[in-house]
């Protein structure tokens, strides 16, 4: 029997980064799904609104601007409490562990409340902020993806496979300025999108092998047009690729897009290359054909999620540091007992495959 979702305003809350943004996407996508009449709200960050500004599933898009210190802050979030107060939502779900995503959902006074029950929130704070409290899986057991949908599991939904992909949108203004970009750039033909750099670098690979891997494709042929965020340290190391490759059909659009835009390339390339970043997820959720390179990762967790794609894991080639054990800060990167020759072959593999429908 088919479960009726009794909600018609929803307030989804999740204070994470931009992948972790992305990857909640179905749960909106469920949630619609089950009552599309129903209204879905959203709070996150304001630097990751980016990522789903474009996403129809989202009424409205609150955010808290992580900038603002001090009392400016404070003013801020009397405010926002006071608006969301006011929406009476029916059904607010927290998908992540903030106690101030817990406090407003509190402060809110939904008809019903979700959160998660997280081992470190297990006190009478945070249970008092909800009326229901959602599994938390065991670590690297499920994906992401399945550990946000868990959040429903109270509502007793049924979430069909469709509901289950991630959603990135962009505009037609997106589009139009990736295809001028090309065009300027010569690409006219099907193209490679590689996105060598993470914001994390123990992530990414050496910068002479992601250059073997450009040349390779480059000299079969194939345009490469390299991408990176416009951060100094990741455009530097698009320069430090780009030095060491000889090709008129290499190109960069490093530090020219925003994240949207990026979205728009990636949609429009025949294949994806890159490590476990914000565009990895976003090539999934376009549905893009992508060769993923992992180091101290927890797999499982942060795959590429339904699409079609060869993930190649450093720890397959050699010892590999414990994931919860590296220091996030360092410069030191792990990917270093990946071969050129599995990326090559992964994304020879792919290219010859039929194309995947847009």
């Amino acid at each position: 029997m088919k479960t009726v979702l009794n909600a018609k305003k929803i307030l989804l809350i999740k204070l994470r980064h931009h992948g972790d943004v992305l990857l909640s996407t179905p749960v909106a996508s469920a949630l619609k799904t089950a009552a599309p009449d129903c209204r879905i709200d959203l709070l996150l960050y304001k630097e990751t609104r980016p990522i789903v500004e474009h996403n129809p599933d989202y009424t409205r898009i609150w955010t808290i601007d992580r900038s603002r210190k001090g009392l400016k802050r404070l003013l801020d979030l009397a405010a926002l409490a006071t608006r969301l107060r006011r929406e009476r939502y029916d059904l607010i779900v927290h998908l992540s562990d903030q106690s101030l995503g817990a406090l407003l959902t509190r402060w809110s006074r939904p008809r019903r409340a979700i959160g998660f029950d997280y081992p470190k929130r297990r006190n009478s704070t945070w249970a008092r902020c909800f009326d229901a409290l959602a599994p938390v899986a065991d670590s690297d057991s499920l994906h992401t993806v399945e550990q946000n949908l868990l959040a429903l599991s109270p509502l007793g939904l049924d979430v069909p496979v469709a509901a289950k992909r991630c959603k990135m949108a962009y505009s037609e203004q997106d589009r139009l300025t990736v295809q001028a970009k090309l065009h300027a750039l010569g690409v006219t033909t099907p193209y490679i999108a590689v996105h060598p750099a993470s914001r994390w670098f123990f992530k990414c690979w050496e910068d002479e092998r992601f250059a073997a891997v450009v040349q390779a494709l480059a000299d079969k042929g194939w345009h490469v047009v390299l991408t990176a965020a416009p951060v100094a340290q990741e455009e530097a190391l698009v320069r430090s690729i780009l030095d060491r490759v000889d090709s008129e059909r290499v190109h960069s659009l490093a530090g020219q897009l925003t994240l949207t835009s990026l979205a728009a390339l990636i949609d429009g390339a025949r294949l994806f290359i890159g490590v476990d970043s914000v565009p990895m997820h976003m090539a999934a959720a376009l549905g893009r054909d992508t060769v993923a390179l992992f180091g101290p990762s927890k797999v499982n967790e942060w795959r590429p999620w339904m699409t079609r794609h060869t993930l190649i894991h450093a720890a397959d080639y050699g010892p590999l540091i414990d994931p919860d054990a590296v220091d996030t800060g360092t410069s030191e990167r792990y990917l270093s007992n990946i071969p050129v020759d599995a990326v090559l072959d992964a994304a020879q593999a792919l290219l010859a495959a039929e194309e995947p429908a847009r």
